[in-house]
């Protein structure tokens, strides 16, 4: 069962194109990140997934089928153009978020309080937005995002203005949606919280599917070309060997990036000769690498 498909979906704005016949699914319980260059067309899907604009042509359903117009109430969305009313108090503006989204009255105030008490924010309640920091406002944000428990979250850049203690306490906060069964899709720059954080992926570029599927089976399309040592000798002789394309100090050990088509085991019983081995890791492709390969440019 799937939270959200997208199925050849089109949309233009006069002559150019942000989004090009792009399909993928999100399974229902799972926490995916939506990635992709400036321009890629993440903004634009999020909004036709959020029945804010319309696509051309192709189709978006949401919790198993439901139109996004049908899927609304379900659904907790926090915009990349963060939407809060400046003049107003943070318990009035969440007090009339949570009536727009049928939490019943004698409910509010309590998910109110516990809310701004599990994101730090209690003694805010009496602010006006303004009064705020950009941190404090993104988690205010975010509260009216989930105020009303959606089945799928749909986030914006969530990350964007938080400091590491915060990101690391909105990370803790997503985990705890998957728990109860929740599904979170969320577009990001920031690839360490991507990998940290989601086990599913969807990157796109030039408004088309690049990569689509878990962060496994995506990594094993891009082959470890590197391996991590750790050894007692001299290493001065590893540059010459035939699989070795450089070598590179790191961590208190080496790096040895290998040479297409280099078998890592011939590397291994070649150094065994020479040096004593402490560690041989062949490294995993890191999300932030393995963007720059599938898209041909790095993140920002």
């Amino acid at each position: 069962m799937d939270a959200l498909v997208v199925e050849n979906v089109v949309k233009s704005f006069g002559a150019a194109r942000a989004v090009d016949g792009l399909s993928f699914s999100v399974p229902r319980g799972s926490i995916c990140g939506f990635l992709g260059p400036n321009g890629a067309g993440k903004t634009t899907t999020i909004r036709m997934a959020m029945d804010i604009i319309r696509p051309d042509s192709g189709r978006l359903t949401l919790l198993d089928g439901l139109t996004p117009a049908d899927a609304r109430s379900g659904v907790g969305y926090m915009p990349e153009e963060r939407g809060l009313y400046p003049k107003m108090r943070v318990g009035r503006v969440l007090s009339y978020i949570a009536r727009i989204k049928g939490i019943k009255p004698r409910e509010i105030e309590g998910r109110i309080r516990s809310w701004l008490d599990r994101v730090g924010l209690a003694e805010c309640v009496g602010k006006k937005v303004e009064e705020l920091s950009r941190g404090m406002q993104q988690k205010i944000q975010f509260i009216a995002a989930a105020i009303h428990d959606p089945d799928i979250l749909i986030l914006d850049e969530p990350f964007a203005s938080l400091d590491p203690i915060n990101a690391d306490l909105l990370k803790d906060i997503l985990l705890g949606f998957k728990s109860a069964g929740k599904t979170v899709l969320f577009s990001t720059h920031i690839m360490e919280q991507a990998e940290q954080l989601c086990d599913h992926i969807v990157l796109i570029h030039k408004g088309r599917n690049v990569l689509c599927g878990t962060l496994e089976s995506i990594r094993g399309q891009f082959p470890a070309d590197s391996v991590d040592v750790e050894l007692e000798g001299d290493p001065g002789f590893l540059a010459a060997l035939p699989q070795v394309k450089s070598v590179a100090r790191v961590d208190g050990g080496l790096r040895i990036t290998l040479r297409e088509g280099a078998d890592d085991q011939q590397l291994l019983a070649q150094m065994l000769d020479r040096v004593r081995i402490r560690r041989f890791e062949l490294t995993v492709p890191s999300l932030h690498q393995i963007f720059i390969l599938a898209v041909g440019e790095p993140h920002e």
